[in-house]
This record gives C-alpha cells, structure tokens and sequence, in this order.
C-alpha cells in the first residue's frame, strides 16, 4: 500500500485538479510550492486534509517533493513543494509542533532544469503573499507514468 501522502498527490492527479494550478511560492535556496491556487491567486476547494506523514525516513533535500501545510501538522491538502536546497529543519525530528515536520513522498525524475528555472524568476507581492513570481507560472497539465497508474 503507497502512503497516503502519495496516494492523495496522484488522486489530485487523475481528477486533473492541478491543471490551471499555479507555483504561487518561489523561493530561490529554499522551495518552490505550488498545487493549491488559481492564476488569480485564488484558492482551489479541496479534499480533506491528510495525515502527516513526515516520520517515514525521507529527508526535505534537493529535488525532493513534500505535502505543504499550515502550522497543525495534519493539514496538508492539495499543495505540494519541491525542495531547491537541504532544507534539514524541514525534517521529522519528533511528534511536537516544533518537531514534526513535513513529508515528503516524491522525487523529481525529469525535469529538475525546469525547477531550476523557476526558482530563480523574479517574484514580488500580491496581497498578503510574498514570494509571488511575477510572470504567472501556471501548471497545464498533469500526466501519471505507467509506473503509478495502478496505486
């Protein structure tokens, strides 16, 4: 059975909630995290959130995809990041609000020129959001590898 973080990413996946979605949060030596919101900035309805999955060994390192969240460990949705940089003080240390964590479930296998590209694009301010890009990066379309098909 895949954990649930990955199984929520790929259920998002085949509803093709993600396309239209936006990286609203760029943040070169840190995250670009996206998954949530519109082009208008606006945010999408989505499912229930899911439980943190932070303490299954992976670390929030290079290329690495984890489940974005509020401050309450169990809130992650639909948003996701992937990691620009070692981001150890992301990692599970203990089951504390300090000390939870966020999980990653994923890797980049193609593409990271392309999130290279994206982590160094000017960004500004748009409302209360910081870390906005100024030119709208927008994900258009979703597709699952033969490989996850069936989880």
């Amino acid at each position: 059975m895949p954990p649930i973080s990955s199984k929520n990413f790929l259920q998002y996946c085949r509803d093709g909630f993600y396309n239209g979605t936006i990286f609203h949060r760029v943040i070169d030596g840190f995250v670009i995290q996206g998954g949530g919101l519109a082009a208008d900035m606006s945010e999408k309805e989505t499912r229930e959130c899911i439980i943190n999955e932070a303490d299954n060994g992976r670390n929030n390192s290079i290329g690495t995809l984890a489940m974005a969240r509020t401050a309450d460990p169990d809130s992650a949705s639909s948003q996701f990041f992937i990691n620009v940089a070692d981001n150890n003080f992301l990692n599970h240390t203990d089951k504390t609000a300090n000390g939870w964590g966020y999980a990653v479930f994923g890797d980049v296998s193609e593409g990271m020129d392309v999130v290279n590209n994206i982590k160094s694009v000017p960004t500004g301010t748009v409302g209360y959001d910081r870390d906005v890009p100024n030119d709208v990066i927008e994900i258009t379309d979703v597709r699952i590898s033969d490989d996850y098909r069936d989880l």
